[in-house]
């Protein structure tokens, strides 16, 4: 309950900084910077190493593309029908189909299912997760923005990644037996300071002003992000046999709010990011309540 309460905590002290207490310009881009190049990486070296892979880790991971590519199906189809603009269209597919599974998978996990659901959490994230952003968001961003995707640019992305050379790191200590104690509980401490600042970071940043004609689009992407993603998530690891904390994990990740870094994506290559900041700061508050109401049900909840 106490690691529960720090998630709203630290988001409730982001989003009175940012309205009340006047926060330097750049804060935000300072502590991003710390968490993913910093935090982010320690607290993969610290994890990755620990994880037991069986017959059940492919799950949280194939739940990362599902929701992907099944939004990038769902919206694709759905848009023009709906007369979405393609910039909408594209937005849509990148804030709906990748998961907040860092920032805010690793702590609600952790808190609701310890250190090996934090551990579950990272392989999701680092080896599902991750990936779909640093080439699918790519592809479909360049796509729907009139642009040709460039294999080399996407290629750089993901080796120049501190996350992800600590993935790769990290998948050799734990070949060879995991780090020494003394090096363990160096870089564990380090990693931990990514659940309170993901938080608050997440916190300043929080945008509820939907514009007239965003509330049909809001819904569409909550409700696949965080309804019909996590069923079918559940539908596929029910049919394959999967079961216990594997299973948990795995809908959970996909249930998760939408990625802060896909609503950055799509500012960036201009597809309508006022709606997909908007999806956004909904879909966090949101999945504070989603996201635990799914795990009381589920396998260990």
């Amino acid at each position: 309950m106490s690691a529960l309460l720090i998630l709203f905590v630290c988001l409730g002290l982001g989003a009175l900084s940012a309205r009340y207490a006047h926060p330097p310009a750049g804060i935000v881009q300072g502590i991003n910077w710390w968490v993913l190049n910093i935090a982010l990486p320690a607290l993969v070296l610290a994890l990755i190493p620990q994880v037991h892979f069986d017959r059940h880790t492919w799950f949280p991971v194939a739940t990362m593309w599902l929701t992907f590519f099944g939004s990038w199906l769902l919206f694709g189809l759905l848009g023009p029908r709906l007369g979405w603009s393609r910039q909408r269209t594209g937005g849509m597919i990148l804030v709906c189909g990748l998961g907040n599974t860092s920032f805010m998978g690793y702590p609600m996990l952790e808190a609701m299912h310890g250190q090996p659901g934090l551990v579950l959490a990272v392989v999701a994230d680092q080896l599902g997760c991750f990936p779909l952003l640093a080439v699918g968001g790519i592809v479909v961003a360049s796509l729907y923005a009139g642009q040709q995707p460039r294999l080399g640019a996407v290629v750089r992305r993901v080796l120049t990644f501190p996350a992800f050379l600590a993935l790769l790191v990290g998948l050799v200590v734990n070949v060879l037996g995991g780090w020494p104690e003394a090096v363990q509980q160096t870089l564990l401490p380090i990693g931990k300071t990514l659940t309170p600042l993901a938080l608050f970071s997440v916190g300043l940043q929080l945008s509820l002003r939907p514009q007239a004609g965003q509330w049909g689009a809001l819904c569409a992407g909550l409700g696949w992000k965080l309804l019909l993603a996590p069923l079918l998530s559940l539908g596929l690891g029910i049919a394959c046999g999967i079961g216990g904390l594997s299973l948990t994990a795995g809908v959970l990740q996909a249930a998760m709010a939408p990625m802060i870094s896909a609503a950055i994506l799509a500012d960036q290559y201009e597809l309508d990011p006022a709606m997909a900041n908007t999806v956004l700061g909904f879909g966090i508050l949101l999945s504070l309540l989603t996201v635990p109401l799914g795990n009381h049900w589920l396998p260990g909840g």
